[in-house]
């Protein structure tokens, strides 16, 4: 198992600190109920650091291969995930002046989480991965193995001649 990663996301960002590793699948629950299998592994980095209006902020970035199941034929499909997003920290207040601003129409260019002095990375990166994945992932077209409507037996006759059969006796 591996150990967990607490940081104090203000310190962090404030001195520009970075934090990189990995994360095998298996170590991320709500992930799993997502996945075919937690085979797999996610290579993580987290760079601190603060914009032009002061505001602190996290880069975090992933990359590697989740396996989802595809909701067409319902068969494995790997998934490359490739995340690259950024992070602003913001305290309560700041947090709820946003979402009263958001309700009005105006929206932040990057999203917000709330600082935290004891922030858990890991359970961060599982949100944010959590979020980028398809809602109805499905392989692309013609790669799929599913039916495409036709019957599962091979019998490609149309199901209302079985009907127009039974109509006639």
């Amino acid at each position: 198992m591996y150990a967990r990663s607490f940081i104090d996301s203000l310190d962090f960002a404030r001195n520009g600190k970075q934090i990189s590793g990995e994360i095998p699948v298996a170590e991320l629950p709500r992930l799993l109920d997502t996945l075919e299998t937690p085979q797999g592994v996610l290579h993580y980095t987290v760079q601190g650091g603060v914009d032009k209006q002061g505001i602190p902020f996290l880069d975090v970035g992933v990359v590697g291969l989740c396996r989802l199941s595809c909701q067409r034929c319902l068969n494995g499909l790997d998934y490359p995930v490739r995340l690259d997003t950024r992070l602003l920290l913001r305290d309560q207040a700041s947090l709820d002046t946003l979402d009263d601003d958001e309700a009005g129409g105006k929206e932040e260019e990057f999203d917000s989480i709330l600082a935290d002095t004891h922030l858990n990375v890991l359970d961060m990166l599982e949100e944010e991965i959590l979020l980028s994945l398809p809602i109805a992932p499905k392989h692309e077209l013609g790669a799929c193995q599913a039916t495409d409507g036709k019957n599962t037996q091979g019998d490609e006759q149309n199901p209302f001649a079985v009907l127009a059969k039974l109509k006639r006796n």
